[in-house]
């Protein structure tokens, strides 16, 4: 089990990894990302090259792969010693050396399940992962017990049912299908869904504790918009909701496995209970990924440039050696403030726009920074409308004009918003927002718009803001350890309405894992330097005479 040893003063801290491995799997997965402890960094292979075949380089080499893989992750940075080639010298190592390098669970913690009764033959899960058996467990390194951002969970004794969930018109939105469900299930839970509090993905599967009194049924759903304010007229649009019974879900098979009795983990049984303990988390956060983010985690830091860090957590059931176990970790993310348009807009050029026109770069700039983003009106009063921005007008706001009416007439911007809205301009020099679609355009003045909260930057970041960025993210392991318990208790797992309705217990407790402190390997470095070998002290050395 990998860990990692952080250095503080006159104190040193173990910080374990995440990621715990399973007793049935023998192979070391190198886990795809390394954010904020959601899975070890890449270990130090000793490698062993071949002199007689020299392997063809890879076309995909270097690129990611599986699903799931976002385009940048602003705040994963692996933090790497040099960048010089050494290799691992067979040399003998000091029994007695007190650098630590890496441990790893000896095994000989006992599973607290107790599943008693024989395997009842059950088919194997179509998306079941196989693991082959342990052949042993290591005893090289020092014994050590270090806590783990993991926290042990009871298996549901209920049965999970799995439904098919079917929209019309069909809805390409999470946020709007879970919007539709959520008015679903408040319609008819004490009715016709026989008290049942479903948790739903955002697609197509919904599942329950228990069977629903039907197996398949039709609901209609009306879903009023309220971003239309509560003094203009509220559009209302009605779906209907087709709720199919599909599969139930195997516990008695997690079970076995979790007790060592199957090597298949049933990925399906596991995928529900991430759901229903994501459901309640869903409803109170930004969720994005596995990773749900919120300003009132922490106050949100500046970037630089309109965009400010959010802290968040991660959050996802793992099966353990020891158990069913929450993974729980500290995550950040960079989104766009939440400031008038003409704000975000001064800070991303550097320069005040009150006074001077815009040039052709800094249009492209503006245009690039805001296309794709939701802005709300603020000229309307109640009425805060949200438009999604899809470019920005060549001409200056005074010189814009459009037809009113089928004879042509002609108005501009600035005499439309006063007769309307009775809303005065006046910063008639700056471009418009461009909003909707570009066939039929409609154009809104910056300074009557504001950014939405909420909006994640995906795009690159550059040099000063992933700098402030990684002032925010670092943090001491006890630091963290405090922000991690602070989570799980605010989550309040156990009151969660949603865990309570599957029978999820989650401890409050960091889970306490023996380790082992293996000894440091010598590090060999090209015949040329004065120094050809070293012993990391304290996983570190020195590069000076390599």
């Amino acid at each position: 089990m990998p860990i990692r040893q952080m250095k503080d003063n006159s104190e040193q801290h173990l910080v374990i990894k995440n990621h715990l491995q399973n007793t049935m799997n023998p192979i070391q997965r190198t886990p795809k990302t390394a954010q904020n402890g959601k899975g070890p960094p890449a270990g130090h292979e000793n490698t062993k090259q071949s002199h007689n075949h020299t392997s063809p380089p890879t076309k995909n080499k270097g690129r990611r792969r599986g699903r799931g893989g976002r385009k940048s992750d602003q705040g994963d940075v692996c933090m790497r010693p040099s960048s010089r080639h050494c290799t691992v010298a067979q040399k003998p190592v000091n029994p007695g050396s007190a650098d630590i390098l890496a441990a790893t669970s000896n095994g000989s913690i006992q599973n607290d399940h107790n599943l008693s009764g024989m395997e009842m033959g059950f088919p194997t899960s179509s998306k079941s992962l196989n693991f082959a058996s342990r052949p042993g467990f290591g005893q090289v390194g020092t014994k050590c017990i270090v806590k783990a951002n993991h926290f042990f969970a009871e298996l549901p004794d209920k049965d999970l049912n799995q439904y098919d969930v079917t929209i019309a018109p069909e809805v390409t939105s999470r946020t709007m299908n879970r919007a539709i469900m959520a008015e679903l299930v408040k319609l008819y839970k004490g009715s016709v869904l026989g008290m049942r509090l479903p948790a739903y993905d955002g697609r197509k599967s919904l599942y329950t504790a228990g069977e629903f009194p039907f197996s398949w049924k039709e609901f209609s759903v009306k879903l009023v918009d309220e971003d239309d304010g509560i003094n203009g007229p509220k559009r209302e649009r009605e779906y209907k909701v087709v709720v199919k019974f599909v599969a139930r879900a195997n516990m008695h098979h997690l079970g076995q496995f979790l007790a060592g009795k199957r090597a298949d983990a049933p990925q399906e049984a596991l995928q529900i209970l991430d759901i229903v303990l994501r459901e309640l988390s869903t409803k109170r956060y930004c969720p994005i990924g596995r990773s749900f983010f919120s300003p009132d985690i922490r106050a949100p830091q500046r970037l630089g440039d309109g965009l400010e860090s959010w802290c968040g957590f991660y959050q996802s059931i793992r099966p353990t050696q020891m158990g069913l176990s929450l993974n729980i970790d500290m995550a950040s993310a960079a989104f766009i403030e939440p400031l008038p348009v003409i704000e975000f807009v001064a800070q991303l050029l550097g320069k005040d726009l009150l006074s001077r026109p815009l040039s052709d770069s800094d249009r492209v700039k503006i245009k690039k920074a805001l296309r794709g983003v939701k802005v709300e009106v603020t000229h309307r009063g109640n009425v805060r409308r949200k438009y999604r921005v899809s470019g920005l007008t060549s001409q200056p706001t005074r010189e814009i004009v459009f037809p009113v009416d089928d004879n042509s007439t002609l108005k501009s911007i600035v005499e439309y918003f006063q007769e309307m809205y009775g809303f005065t301009i006046q910063h008639t020099h700056l471009p418009c927002l461009q909003v909707g679609n570009q066939r039929k355009a409609n154009y809104l003045p910056m300074e009557a718009c504001k950014i939405v909260e909420g909006q994640r930057y995906t795009k690159r970041l550059n040099e000063r803001q992933i700098t402030a960025l990684l002032k925010v993210t670092c943090q001491r392991p006890r630091d963290r350890e405090h922000d991690i318990l602070q989570t799980v208790q605010h989550n309040a797992y156990n009151q969660d309405p949603y865990a309570k309705e599957f029978g999820v217990k989650v401890s409050e407790k960091l889970a306490s894992v023996e380790a082992r402190i293996l000894p440091a390997p010598w590090l060999k470095y090209h015949e040329t330097g004065k120094e050809k070998d070293c012993l990391p002290q304290v996983g570190q050395w020195n590069m000076m005479n390599k």
